[in-house]
């Protein structure tokens, strides 16, 4: 198999693992959110455990999705208190998204159904395993993002 032909089959298998993760949103009952929603909180508590703050552009851009509707979706769950934005203390222009101190207790049964799900599925999976994926992951998007920065 030629080169061209191999590069073409590794792009379709990641824009496919890219597509599969999209279409799991790690919980496997009823919740009081859509997927958009759940991946928009998701990214909003990844970003927090880093000890860091998200905004809505960087939001759009994670979720492949245009600013106008994340700012929808962040309005919506603004209006059910779910999340919150807080103003910059450097710039007032940028507003951080961050989830509401209430959340637990208003929704704290999908995040639990949630933390149930991925334990089942690691436990299934393994935990070698688990760790093993999220090392090569890790390591797979770093040597992409330093190409990516080289090359600029």
């Amino acid at each position: 198999m030629n080169n061209e032909r191999k590069n073409e089959e590794y792009l379709a298998k990641i824009f496919k693992l890219i597509r599969s993760r999209d279409e799991i949103a790690f919980v496997d009952t009823k919740t009081h959110f859509n997927k958009t929603e759940l991946r928009l909180i998701s990214e909003v508590i990844a970003t927090k455990t880093e000890g860091k703050r998200v905004i809505s552009t960087q939001l759009a851009k994670r979720l492949g999705v245009t600013r106008s509707a994340i700012s929808q979706i962040v309005n919506r769950l603004e209006e059910r208190g779910v999340i919150t934005r807080v103003s910059s203390n450097q710039d007032k222009k940028i507003a951080y998204i961050e989830l509401s101190d209430t959340i637990l207790d208003e929704y704290g049964e999908d995040i639990e159904n949630s933390k149930r799900f991925v334990g089942a599925l690691v436990n299934e999976f393994g935990e070698e395993n688990f760790n093993k994926l999220c090392e090569l992951t890790e390591s797979f998007v770093a040597l992409a993002k330093a190409r990516i920065k080289n090359n600029k």
